[in-house]
């Protein structure tokens, strides 16, 4: 079976970030890569970066997880699906979100990442003042 890749893209280096937080939590990820878009760059320099990230990478066994919709990483993915490339794209990533991913290869079976990463966004003083009542 061929081994899935996670492409984590954002403005500035929060995917490098990401990815070193997951990599913390979990061990080293050789599947896990990061592309950030720095100040100095533009979406042609992004696109760039991206397909030299994915080069030789089965296209079909490729997730990329964006930190925003409507940004120029997710912007540029988006293009790249649209003209044919068959990628996942999911946007809003945080480490719940990559953490269930990693859990989901490591256990073989397929996961839903949308519902783990919203989850992993909790009011803890809310819930904490709620656990006092």
């Amino acid at each position: 079976m061929a081994e899935k890749e996670l492409i984590l893209i954002s403005h500035g280096t929060m995917a490098t970030g990401l990815k070193d937080s997951a990599e913390l939590i979990m061990g080293e990820q050789e599947h896990v890569h990061s592309v950030c878009l720095l100040p100095d760059e533009s979406p042609d320099d992004f696109k760039k970066k991206f397909t030299e990230a994915i080069a030789g990478m089965n296209i079909s066994d490729i997730t990329v997880f964006a930190d925003l919709m409507g940004g120029t990483p997710a912007n540029v993915v988006s293009q790249m699906i649209m003209g044919g490339q068959k990628l996942q794209l999911i946007s809003g990533m945080n480490l719940p979100l990559v953490i269930e991913w990693l859990n989901s290869q490591m256990n073989g079976n397929d996961s839903d990442y949308i519902t783990a990463g919203k989850a992993g966004m909790v009011n803890i003083t809310e819930m904490l003042a709620n656990m006092k009542k």
